[in-house]
């Protein structure tokens, strides 16, 4: 405890002083003359503040000369060239360095020019580069926008191929007959460059044609920097490699068709990495996580994973092959299959399936998935009169077709924009009868930021679906709809939102309804908190029953760890309480939704 009080008692000395330096705190120097009243900030702010007191005249006198520099480069930076800056010491004691600034008038642009060292490009690109300099005559002579005016004039000659262009030093006449600024710039455009196909440098197993094959461009095409750097994010895209450079090869390397390669230079992580993995629920009980996976196996940035896992409710056992830019840019090949062990409080399932997914990205966060699966399985009803009239012994084929809309700014964090998603599966079931159906299930969320920092976020939740063609007794418990838990209605066990049997077993449903209200606040740069309300309702008979709507509601704690946040909610539930716990826990890396 005495430990305690004193590091509390340090911390407030060191505030205090902290405190009275702020207030020691003084200008560097003391601006005097006829300024406007931003251009007068300005210089303050670039003369700046100090906190030793002055002891001598010279080093007043050092102090007046420095902020005199200080204050010229200010007046120069907004236009000012025919200004008068004189360095001084006050008469007092202690002496008050002073700078006595007449900024004189204003100079204005006069008409830029660009002066081609070399050959001139064609024809097109010159008036591209004449738009680039945006200089309007008459507008005040900022330096740095005649300095931005040089950098776009080479990045548009850039972008239209003139991969070399680079500015020799400019002229700059200053005229202070008519107060004008008058720029000359002198730039070497090069000559046009034409790509040629990637050559690849490695020590790894990537193949040359792969990466050839990922090249947004075709060889004679125009160099473009946002084709070379397109190329280079599809290959960091597939996680697959340490570091990945991309660049131009030096024009001594041009063909004699006048053409250039592009240097792809390729550091490939390990080629085997083992993760492992522990959870623990009061309603799930104990899991344990394993993945095993191999990179590249095929030299196109490939990905072998095996995984297991072992827990009281899902044990499965399988395999995935992940192909990144499968046959075509941004999009991706998953082939996988398995063997599981599922037992819940509605069903028991073993059984083993395999599926196929392609999913095409659009932008950053947007996807398209179309794929399929086949399933044979085992399905045991907790009741037996509740069995699928299919029987116990099901073949499950599906396709599925899903899109996901994504216009928030962060995936594990999002303060401000929307998310929609929505999945259809057309099934059918094979058995004892033959059964088909389509599963429909649509999601939307949207974040609203109530300050400028979005410190503050209101964020909502609606998720609604639908089985259409079976009944109850036909559809397996397995594919019915279930809610409840942490990543639908919080306050409630996993699946014991909806129907039940007799012994309180959950029933499952065909129609599913879900909402959630929650408002976040940062209460300092790592610690935040939220306060959350969840509604949802499943179905029997197809159509939502919202007089049977279960609600929960609690609070949470966040804790960021600057790529996410860790996310503890304490949940309990509100309405259509059946005997559960008086509360919920859960545990999570990432927001709710």
């Amino acid at each position: 405890m005495g430990r305690l009080i004193y590091a509390v008692a340090a911390a407030a000395a060191l505030c205090v002083q902290g405190l009275g330096a702020e207030a020691r705190a003084e200008p560097r120097a003391r601006v005097e003359g006829e300024l406007g009243d931003d251009l007068r900030d300005a210089i303050q702010r670039a003369i700046g503040d100090i906190d030793d007191p002055i002891e001598t005249r010279f080093e007043a006198r050092r102090r007046a000369r420095a902020a005199a520099e200080d204050a010229i480069a200010v007046l120069r930076s907004e236009g000012y060239y025919a200004y008068s800056v004189e360095p001084d010491v006050s008469e007092s004691d202690p002496p008050v360095p002073l700078v006595r600034i007449q900024p004189g008038p204003r100079f204005t642009l006069g008409e830029a020019a660009i002066d081609w060292q070399g050959e001139a490009p064609d024809e097109p690109s010159q008036a591209a580069a004449r738009d680039a300099v945006d200089l309007e005559p008459g507008a005040p002579g900022r330096a740095a926008e005649v300095v931005a005016a040089e950098g776009r004039i080479v990045a548009t000659l850039q972008g239209r191929g003139y991969a070399d262009a680079s500015p020799r030093p400019r002229e700059v006449i200053v005229d202070h007959a008519d107060d004008s600024l008058t720029p000359t710039y002198r730039i070497a455009a090069g000559r046009l460059v034409r790509l040629n196909g990637v050559e690849l440098r490695t020590d790894g197993r990537t193949r040359p044609a792969w990466v050839d094959g990922l090249a947004p461009w075709t060889p004679g095409e125009r160099y473009s920097p946002d084709s070379v750097g397109e190329l280079e994010r599809r290959l960091l895209d597939t996680g697959v490699y340490d570091s990945v450079t991309v660049a131009l090869a030096p024009a001594e390397r041009e063909t004699a068709e006048g053409l250039r390669p592009v240097v792809v230079s390729l550091a490939e992580r390990k080629r085997r990495s083992i993760e492992a993995g522990a959870s623990y629920s009061t309603t799930d009980g104990a899991g344990v996580d394993v993945r095993w996976t191999r990179y590249n196996v095929l030299g196109r940035a490939d990905t072998l994973a095996v995984l297991g896992r072992l827990s009281e409710q899902d044990s499965r056992v399988g395999v995935d092959l992940t192909l990144p830019h499968w046959r075509r840019a941004q999009q991706t090949l998953v082939l996988g299959a398995a063997a599981y062990d599922v037992s819940t409080d509605a069903y028991d399932e073993t059984g083993f399936g395999v599926r196929t997914d392609v999913t095409r990205r659009y932008g950053k966060t947007s996807y398209l998935t179309v794929g399929g699966t086949l399933d044979a399985s085992r399905t045991k009803d907790r009741r037996p009169e509740d069995l699928s009239s299919l029987g116990r012994d099901i073949v499950t084929a599906s396709v599925l077709g899903e899109v996901l809309l994504d216009r928030s700014n962060d995936p594990l964090d999002p303060r401000r924009g929307w998310r929609v998603a929505a999945r259809a599966e057309p099934t059918v079931l094979l058995g004892e009868e033959n059964l088909p159906y389509v599963r429909v299930q649509v999601q939307g969320t949207g974040y609203l930021p109530l300050d400028d920092q979005a410190r503050t976020v209101l964020a909502g939740r609606l998720r609604v679906g639908r089985i259409l063609n079976g009944s109850i007794p036909e559809v397996p418990a397995s594919r019915r709809f279930f809610a409840g838990g942490g990543g639908s209605v919080r306050g409630f066990p996993y699946q014991a939102v909806g129907p039940r049997l007799a012994d309180n077993t959950p029933k499952g449903g065909l129609s599913l309804f879900e909402a959630s209200a929650e408002v976040r606040r940062d209460l300092t740069e790592r610690w935040g908190v939220a306060l959350f309300v969840d509604a949802g309702s499943v179905g029997s008979s197809g159509a939502v029953d919202l007089g049977d709507l279960a609600v929960g509601a609690g609070f949470g704690v966040r804790y960021n760890l600057g790529f996410a946040p860790i996310r503890v909610d304490i949940a309990t539930p509100v309405s259509n309480r059946r005997g559960e716990a008086a509360f919920q826990i859960y545990l999570s890396i990432g927001q709710s939704f």
